[in-house]
């Protein structure tokens, strides 16, 4: 009996999914200072777009930031500097705010000011507001983490969000109560939405330590600024990386510790949990008759806060029983590296037999256990998880499919690709707000520990190709080139994962001179599903594939520069077929592309994919896309600067 193979994965599926989180902004607490400044009108699909993550800085505005730095100005001007730097960088809207201490009083340890609400960006206002400090007093640095989580605006109760405190101080507490650790500690508890990054302007021994020990209790990150231009930089990668934040979607369900009481998903369906180190999860979900004639995928992604200690043999595992227990499928995912945390997907799929007379192949209730694996030493905060359960339609009646194809035909490794000037773009966040592209040169930005999400409409008969380009970069002067990685994979329909076979590159070493990494797919082809290549049986129907980009996090000790530019050439190989069957005629290329578009931001990602079986403005030859998604046009308006995500493990395949 052929074992029913699963893989991770990285995608959106979706037939009744929107792409962008739909909760409103709520609104942050302010104080009498600030209570009359009104956050600015959002129209409702802005403010879907915004998502449930924001940031505020806390600025040390102590009387040590009035000494001269290395640049000759004081320190305090140097991070005017850096923070205006920073706010042109957010994306349009993201919610941001800035605390001040010190900057009042010359003798007190509760001497802090939100000098600027969390609200939609104001950049103008921030700058004016950092301009108007002037360095005074003491560093009560305990104390402002504490307002400073009370600034951030809570998710709601349906939704997953990360709040992002970067405090930036160039000395250590003088208050001594309340403990700064022991406060960033208890504020972000379990780590689950709570991240508070340290920035170390120009300090050392027992203030960089105090510093590292904040980031560390608050599942944050330490950056080091002994220079102005340092700061510039650190502070920049920080606010974007919470700005970068994957963005969620789905209904909240809360899986169980054992099969027999494990919360019933319906599909197509989109859901989020939490899961713990070394923690198991149970979900399941019924299939009646017509729906067990279908394939089945359930994807399920992992985002621990970005740069998290993580090992390299960390991650999760997944396993799918029928209602006898029978194992169905079995995949685990892993990061295999230890440089940060990155989300990570696994993914298990149920592809009925021919004669439908295995027991997998049954109707009845089927089990999905979820398993975190985690070393001691890694990080030990909740993760947000993303589920994702979606079936296929089902080849219409008396159909003969076209025969399986396992060779990669014009679009191997040595393809011609585009030319040309590259298109300026910027790549989502996750899989649900994935940038569209078609056939062409796209040129965007990656931050350390970052990755990108993009989606590629492929017909059936047609193949992905696509090669993505790290940039010579300028290198730190002051250490020895380190070595990072840099990495791209391919998701099929289903968020079902497509492996590198031997034609491509995926993954290379990185010291921030050019690298190139390259990825593809087979032809899509509907009798793909029965071959055992993890390379080919994935493209086994129509819809948008996915392709995910990442930069290590260990890139943050190389590049001199916030962020990597990075150029990617994606190319749709073949003619697009109206469908499965072996004589389906093929798409009218022109007229499909009259109706689509393409290169549009972000949106209703996997509607088609999901499906399988899509109409001709999809399938269009080259890749020309859908109808553009109201609500992903927005989300593209709101999100003008580039950045970057991490990159997933490598597959582990099935076990």
């Amino acid at each position: 009996m052929r074992p029913v193979r699963s893989r991770l994965t990285r995608g959106v599926t979706g037939g009744a999914l929107l792409a962008l989180l739909a909760v409103p902004l709520t609104a942050a607490p302010t104080e009498a200072s600030t209570a009359t400044k009104a956050a600015p009108t959002k129209t409702a699909a802005a403010t879907e777009a915004l998502g449930n993550n924001s940031m505020e800085i806390v600025l040390d505005s102590s009387g040590s930031m009035a000494d001269k730095d290395d640049s000759g100005q004081t320190r305090m001007q140097s991070a005017r500097k850096a923070v205006g730097t920073l706010v042109d960088s957010l994306p349009d809207g993201y919610p941001t705010g800035l605390r001040v201490y010190g900057a009042d009083k010359t003798d007190s340890c509760t001497d802090t000011r939100l000098a600027e609400p969390v609200r939609a960006l104001d950049r103008n206002s921030i700058k004016k507001a950092v301009a108007e400090v002037r360095p005074k007093g003491e560093t009560p640095i305990g104390h402002s983490l504490e307002k400073a989580a009370a600034d951030l605006p809570r998710a709601s109760e349906n939704g997953i969000g990360r709040r992002t405190i970067v405090l930036v101080s160039d000395g250590e507490d003088t208050c001594g109560t309340p403990k700064p650790c022991e406060v960033a500690k208890e504020l972000s508890r379990d780590g689950l939405d709570l991240r508070i990054d340290a920035i170390g302007f120009q300090v050392k021994g027992k203030a960089r330590k105090q510093l590292e020990c904040i980031a560390e209790a608050g599942h944050g990150k330490y950056y080091d600024a002994p220079k102005a231009d340092d700061l510039a930089r650190e502070l920049e990668r920080a606010g974007r990386q919470s700005a970068a934040g994957y963005r969620f979607k789905g209904k909240r369900v809360t899986g169980t510790r054992s099969s027999a009481d494990a919360p019933a998903l319906r599909s197509p369906g989109q859901y989020l949990d939490t899961i713990g180190p070394g923690e198991t999860r149970w979900y399941s979900t019924e299939l009646d008759a017509e729906s067990a004639a279908k394939a089945m995928d359930f994807a399920a992604t992992g985002v621990p806060q970005p740069g998290a200690p993580v090992d390299r043999m960390d991650g999760l595992k997944l396993t799918m029983r029928s209602s006898d227990g029978s194992m169905c499928g079995d995949d685990r995912s892993w990061f295999e590296q230890d440089e940060g945390g990155t989300p990570i997907t696994t993914a298990v799929s149920r592809i009925p037999s021919e004669d439908g007379s295995r027991t997998c192949d049954k109707p009845g209730r089927f089990t999905f256990e979820l398993t975190r694996d985690t070393a001691e030493d890694s990080d030990r905060a909740r993760w947000p998880v993303e589920l994702r359960l979606g079936t296929e339609r089902a080849l219409p009646g008396g159909a003969v499919p076209a025969r399986a194809e396992t060779g990669y035909r014009n679009a191997g490794k040595d393809a011609t690709m585009p030319a040309g000037t590259p298109r300026d773009i910027e790549g989502g966040t996750g899989f649900n707000d994935a940038r569209k592209l078609r056939k062409g040169v796209w040129r965007d930005t990656l931050l350390p520990a970052e990755t990108r999400w993009y989606r590629v409409p492929v017909g059936w008969n047609q193949q992905l190709r696509y090669d993505v380009e790290f940039a010579n970069e300028p290198k730190r002067r002051e250490i020895a080139p380190d070595i990072s990685y840099v990495r791209t994979e391919t998701y099929a329909p289903g968020r079902v994962p497509v492996a590198d076979g031997l034609e491509f590159t995926a993954r290379q070493p990185y010291r921030g001179d050019p690298v190139k990494v390259s990825q593809g797919t087979v032809p899509v082809a509907w009798k793909n599903r029965a071959e055992s290549q993890s390379s080919v049986q994935p493209v086994r129907r129509g819809g948008n594939y996915y392709i995910a980009v990442t930069l290590g996090a260990g890139a943050a000790e190389i590049a001199d520069n916030a962020a990597v530019r990075v150029v990617l050439r994606v190319d749709v190989k073949g003619k697009a077929k109206r469908g499965p069957e072996h004589d389906a005629p093929f798409v009218d290329a022109k007229a499909a592309a009259d109706r689509g578009s393409a290169g549009s931001g972000g949106g209703d990602a996997e509607h088609a994919g999901d499906s399988g079986l899509l109409s001709p403005a999809v399938l269009a030859g080259g890749g020309a896309a859908a109808v553009l998604v109201v609500a992903g046009g927005v989300w593209y308006a709101l999100r003008r600067r580039a950045r970057v995500h991490s990159m997933n493990g490598m597959r582990g395949g099935t076990w």
